[in-house]
């Protein structure tokens, strides 16, 4: 693609619209560019490149052991036999095929990839018990879907606690930035690791929120799945930087319980985009990378200081309520330079609390507010309500709107749906969108009755556009006011105060069943989760003897052999109890 002299004497921004968007070429100096008619200015929800190409991956998932930090090994439930999985690379409008094969003797699984919007694909977004039903033990499905957004996500499976053992990786959609870079290090994942497996650390957080007492922590914490344990076993990762240039780096928390801060020794971090959203370019020292789902931030460090060796750090972040009993370290190194363990020392002033940043997307949207205060329904987050102990479902605790969310994994929604049958069980929390409205606005707030507790708010099929958020009881009297609907910051995840609130909205676009639910794992095992019907009649629900409907088969015809692990949760994150050699 020759670009055109004339208008590269311009910058990105200021461009005519009416040169075609063919101006200039995707690279170091130009990383606002893409393809003829794409650009960072491209609005992802209404466009994108349909580029023809397929891209095609192959995810085995088995039982096996693994031992991240050098200090125990341990049962640990993998893809592709590494931790993390491997990295699914593609670009912009691309579709990805993308086969799963459950390799393990006594677990389903679905997987679920997270920050996709699955535009008229609700079926291929991985969540067992409401868009499909499990994939069983020597069974597989394929996943099938379109990159209409860019930038860094990730995959975990949908089904117990199984990604807190490590069935999880990344995902890389390559396109446009909103700042220039010259080279990209990749996914950088940060998550907690317990030396139990993930089903037992459910199974003690359950008991000890009957007490009430905090869950357990995590005995270490990874970065790109390796550590020094504090015995000194192990290993910590290595990153080189080449001096002088500037490196994109991709972080993703793919924690169970923990939020993380993280930061460099002598460098800042250039947020360039949070979850899906490119945003516009913002400098700091400490990033809080929210709890798994939530939050992936792609931040540009400029390679300027001195050549040397520094420490990167991820600290459990207490602001969050989280703890860790060891926290990672990985040693960055200049070109050229010795790799050995840094002397340099963290900067100083980290961030206090638990709240996201008021970012600017580079795309605006905004939110209409004039039916805000007649629309707006409350979904309120509590915890031991007596409705637990009526709906008979009284070993999840954890509610919204009164209800714990319990569901068969064989019995997703969408299979009451294309049955025609509206009989949904109270426990699905199933709210129904109304088809006339062009907007949803939800206010969720915690109750008195709720221990203090952070929570990160994950939304499926779409972006939450975060109207605010704040503690205490909200009073659309008093916050209205304090509420952005100018191009507010939109997420895929955000945090939900403790005893606080918090207001989201998003355009009723998307035909499907939608999970919304906490992304700490032990919570959406208690219950902490709600699912959206919107536009109920425009799903494109399974086509009959599909492989859809075949894994429902296979799945009905494993449970008729009565495996070995009873369901005792949510549906969604199961504690099942491990034997040797699984859990």
């Amino acid at each position: 693609m020759t670009p055109r002299s004339d208008a590269l004497a311009l910058p990105l921004e200021t461009r005519s619209d009416l040169e075609g968007r063919q101006t200039c070429t995707h690279g170091p100096t130009s990383r606002g560019c893409w393809l003829p008619g794409f650009d960072n200015r491209t609005d992802m929800y209404t466009s994108w490149p349909n580029t023809g190409r397929t891209v095609d991956y192959d995810l085995r998932i088995t039982n096996t052991t693994c031992n991240p930090d050098g200090a125990r090994s341990r049962v640990c439930l993998l893809v592709n036999n590494s931790l993390p999985g491997p990295v699914l690379t593609a670009n912009w409008g691309d579709k990805l095929r993308i086969t799963v094969r459950n390799q393990m003797q006594h677990n389903g699984t679905s997987i679920h990839w997270h920050g996709f919007r699955q535009l008229n694909s609700n079926t291929e977004d991985g969540v067992n018990g409401i868009t499909e039903c499990p994939i069983a033990p020597g069974d597989s499905r394929i996943y099938e879907f379109q990159a209409t957004e860019y930038g860094t996500t990730w995959y975990h499976s949908h089904f117990s606690h199984q990604y807190g053992d490590g069935v999880l990786g990344t995902v890389v959609i390559n396109g446009p930035a909103t700042a220039n870079y010259d080279t990209d290090l990749g996914t950088y994942t940060v998550q907690d690791w317990y030396y139990m497996t993930a089903y037992q650390a459910g199974s003690v957080a359950f008991q000890n929120a009957q007490i009430p007492a905090l869950p357990p922590q995590g005995d270490s914490t990874l970065i790109n799945g390796t550590n020094k344990a504090a015995s000194g076993a192990g290993a910590y990762n290595k990153v080189t930087l080449t001096p002088g240039k500037k490196h994109r780096l991709r972080l993703v928390n793919t924690a169970v319980d923990a939020a993380y801060r993280v930061s460099l020794d002598g460098h800042t971090f250039t947020v360039i985009a949070t979850d899906f959203v490119p945003i516009e370019p913002y400098t700091t020292t400490y990033i809080q990378v929210g709890i798994g789902k939530r939050q992936r931030y792609d931040v540009i460090i400029h390679a300027n200081k001195q050549a040397g060796n520094y420490w990167f750090r991820a600290e459990a972040d207490g602001g969050c309520n989280s703890v860790n009993s060891n926290g990672a370290k990985a040693i960055w190194t200049y070109q050229g330079q010795t790799v050995a363990d840094p002397t340099t020392t963290a900067a100083p002033n980290p961030p206090a609390g638990c709240n996201d940043p008021v970012t600017t997307p580079k795309i605006v949207k905004n939110v209409p507010s004039a039916q805000f205060a007649s629309q707006a329904q409350s979904l309120p987050v509590g915890f031991n309500d007596a409705n637990v102990i009526s709906n008979g479902k009284n070993i999840v605790l954890w509610t919204i709107n009164g209800t714990s969310m319990m569901i068969d994994p064989g019995k997703p929604t969408l299979k009451y749906i294309a049955e025609g049958n509206t009989s949904y069980p109270p426990e699905y929390n199933t709210v129904e969108v109304s088809p006339t409205a062009a907007w949803t606005y939800w206010v969720i707030q915690q109750k008195d009755n709720a221990p203090p507790i952070a929570h990160p708010i994950h939304l499926h099929g779409h972006d939450s556009f975060v109207l605010g958020s704040g503690t205490g009881t909200f009073d659309v009297n008093t916050h209205f006011n304090q509420l952005k609907f100018t191009n507010p910051p939109r997420r895929d995840v955000a945090h939900l105060p403790g005893r606080g609130w918090l207001v989201l909205a998003y355009p009723t676009d998307n035909p499907g069943a939608w999970l919304m639910h906490c992304h700490i794992a032990f919570h959406v095992a208690m219950g902490l989760s709600v699912q959206f019907l919107e536009r109920k009649s425009e799903i494109n629900l399974p086509a009959p003897n599909s492989m859809w409907y075949n894994t429902c088969i296979n799945w009905a015809n494993y449970q008729r052999n009565k495996p070995i692990y009873p369901q005792d949760d949510s549906g969604l994150k199961k504690r099942w109890p491990p034997v040797f050699g699984e859990v």
